[in-house]
Protein backbone atom coordinates (compact mmCIF):
# COMPACT_ATOMS: atom_id res chain seq x y z
CA UNK A 1 0.00 0.00 0.00
CA UNK A 2 1.81 3.31 -1.07
CA UNK A 3 0.70 6.76 -1.18
CA UNK A 4 2.87 9.23 -2.83
CA UNK A 5 2.69 13.11 -3.82
CA UNK A 6 4.49 16.05 -4.84
CA UNK A 7 2.83 18.80 -2.68
CA UNK A 8 2.84 22.53 -4.09
CA UNK A 9 3.51 24.48 -1.22
CA UNK A 10 1.65 27.43 -2.98
CA UNK A 11 -1.58 25.46 -2.90
CA UNK A 12 -1.28 22.98 0.19
CA UNK A 13 0.16 22.42 2.98
CA UNK A 14 2.02 18.73 3.47
CA UNK A 15 0.55 17.14 7.10
CA UNK A 16 1.22 14.35 9.32
CA UNK A 17 -2.43 14.14 9.97
CA UNK A 18 -2.36 13.32 6.50
CA UNK A 19 0.60 10.47 6.82
CA UNK A 20 -1.08 8.93 10.27
CA UNK A 21 -4.38 8.38 8.88
CA UNK A 22 -3.19 6.58 5.75
CA UNK A 23 -0.49 4.35 7.58
CA UNK A 24 -3.01 3.56 10.51
CA UNK A 25 -3.89 -0.49 10.67
CA UNK A 26 -4.40 -2.83 13.36
CA UNK A 27 -2.55 -5.33 11.36
CA UNK A 28 1.13 -3.30 11.67
CA UNK A 29 2.65 -3.47 14.93
CA UNK A 30 5.49 -0.28 14.27
CA UNK A 31 5.03 2.98 12.68
CA UNK A 32 8.20 5.51 11.67
CA UNK A 33 7.35 9.10 10.73
CA UNK A 34 10.40 10.51 9.34
CA UNK A 35 9.88 14.70 8.62
CA UNK A 36 13.02 16.57 7.13
CA UNK A 37 13.14 19.72 7.71
CA UNK A 38 14.74 23.05 6.71
CA UNK A 39 18.03 23.63 9.00
CA UNK A 40 19.42 26.87 9.85
CA UNK A 41 23.30 26.01 8.88
CA UNK A 42 24.79 24.38 5.96
CA UNK A 43 28.73 24.38 4.89
CA UNK A 44 29.08 26.82 7.41
CA UNK A 45 26.48 29.48 5.52
CA UNK A 46 23.23 30.74 7.88
CA UNK A 47 20.31 29.11 5.48
CA UNK A 48 17.12 31.19 5.99
CA UNK A 49 15.02 28.37 3.36
CA UNK A 50 15.14 26.36 0.40
CA UNK A 51 13.55 26.43 -2.40
CA UNK A 52 12.98 22.87 -3.52
CA UNK A 53 11.95 22.22 -7.65
CA UNK A 54 11.03 18.86 -8.90
CA UNK A 55 10.26 17.01 -12.37
CA UNK A 56 6.61 15.72 -10.32
CA UNK A 57 6.05 12.80 -12.45
CA UNK A 58 9.54 11.73 -12.65
CA UNK A 59 9.62 12.01 -8.72
CA UNK A 60 6.39 10.28 -8.04
CA UNK A 61 7.36 7.25 -11.14
CA UNK A 62 11.00 7.15 -8.62
CA UNK A 63 9.18 7.20 -5.31
CA UNK A 64 6.76 3.43 -6.55
CA UNK A 65 9.84 2.16 -7.89
CA UNK A 66 11.81 2.00 -4.98
CA UNK A 67 8.53 1.06 -2.69
CA UNK A 68 8.17 -2.14 -5.14
CA UNK A 69 12.02 -2.99 -4.40
CA UNK A 70 11.68 -3.23 -1.07
CA UNK A 71 9.59 -6.62 -1.36
CA UNK A 72 12.55 -8.43 -2.95
CA UNK A 73 15.58 -6.24 -1.44
CA UNK A 74 14.69 -6.15 1.93
CA UNK A 75 11.98 -9.42 2.19
CA UNK A 76 9.43 -6.92 3.66
CA UNK A 77 6.03 -7.57 1.85
CA UNK A 78 3.34 -6.50 4.43
CA UNK A 79 3.62 -2.68 4.59
CA UNK A 80 2.09 0.69 4.44
CA UNK A 81 4.41 3.53 2.68
CA UNK A 82 3.04 7.37 2.84
CA UNK A 83 6.14 9.81 0.56
CA UNK A 84 4.98 13.44 0.42
CA UNK A 85 7.45 15.84 -1.20
CA UNK A 86 7.43 19.42 -0.94
CA UNK A 87 7.75 21.66 -4.05
CA UNK A 88 8.66 25.20 -3.68
CA UNK A 89 9.48 27.36 -1.04
CA UNK A 90 10.32 26.21 2.52
CA UNK A 91 11.14 28.55 5.72
CA UNK A 92 13.26 27.38 8.67
CA UNK A 93 11.96 24.58 10.78
CA UNK A 94 9.48 23.71 7.85
CA UNK A 95 8.39 20.20 6.75
CA UNK A 96 9.83 19.19 3.18
CA UNK A 97 9.11 15.19 3.26
CA UNK A 98 7.22 13.10 5.15
CA UNK A 99 7.59 9.42 5.17
CA UNK A 100 5.74 6.85 7.19
CA UNK A 101 6.17 3.33 6.93
CA UNK A 102 3.99 0.77 8.85
CA UNK A 103 5.09 -3.01 9.32
CA UNK A 104 4.26 -6.08 11.15
CA UNK A 105 7.34 -5.60 13.43
CA UNK A 106 9.63 -2.58 14.61
CA UNK A 107 13.04 -3.83 12.80
CA UNK A 108 11.09 -3.75 9.46
CA UNK A 109 10.07 -0.43 9.98
CA UNK A 110 13.55 0.99 10.57
CA UNK A 111 14.98 -0.71 8.08
CA UNK A 112 12.23 0.63 5.29
CA UNK A 113 12.26 4.08 6.64
CA UNK A 114 16.25 3.98 6.42
CA UNK A 115 16.23 2.76 2.67
CA UNK A 116 12.93 5.00 1.16
CA UNK A 117 14.87 8.02 2.55
CA UNK A 118 18.37 6.90 1.31
CA UNK A 119 17.35 5.84 -2.06
CA UNK A 120 15.00 8.95 -2.55
CA UNK A 121 18.30 11.25 -1.49
CA UNK A 122 20.25 9.04 -4.56
CA UNK A 123 17.56 8.81 -7.11
CA UNK A 124 15.02 11.43 -7.05
CA UNK A 125 14.96 14.46 -9.37
CA UNK A 126 14.81 16.61 -6.46
CA UNK A 127 16.72 19.71 -6.40
CA UNK A 128 17.36 22.74 -3.94
CA UNK A 129 18.07 26.59 -3.66
CA UNK A 130 19.27 27.55 -0.72
CA UNK A 131 18.38 31.07 0.48
CA UNK A 132 21.25 33.03 3.11
CA UNK A 133 21.05 35.50 5.57
CA UNK A 134 22.65 37.74 3.40
CA UNK A 135 20.07 37.40 0.56
CA UNK A 136 22.07 35.26 -1.44
CA UNK A 137 20.98 32.05 -2.81
CA UNK A 138 22.58 29.02 -4.85
CA UNK A 139 21.42 25.55 -6.24
CA UNK A 140 22.90 23.11 -4.12
CA UNK A 141 25.24 20.32 -6.26
CA UNK A 142 23.42 17.19 -6.06
CA UNK A 143 23.86 13.46 -6.40
CA UNK A 144 24.22 11.88 -9.94
CA UNK A 145 20.52 10.19 -10.99
CA UNK A 146 21.32 6.58 -9.70
CA UNK A 147 18.74 3.84 -11.43
CA UNK A 148 18.16 0.62 -9.64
Amino acid sequence: MLHSKIINKEREDILVSNAEKFIASSKFGASIYFLGTVRNQNDNKTVTGITYDVHDEMVIKSFEEIYNEVSVKLQIKDKAVFIEHIKGYVKLGEISIIIAVACKHRDQAYVLSRYLIEEIKKRSPIWKKEHYLNEKSEWLKGNKIKSN
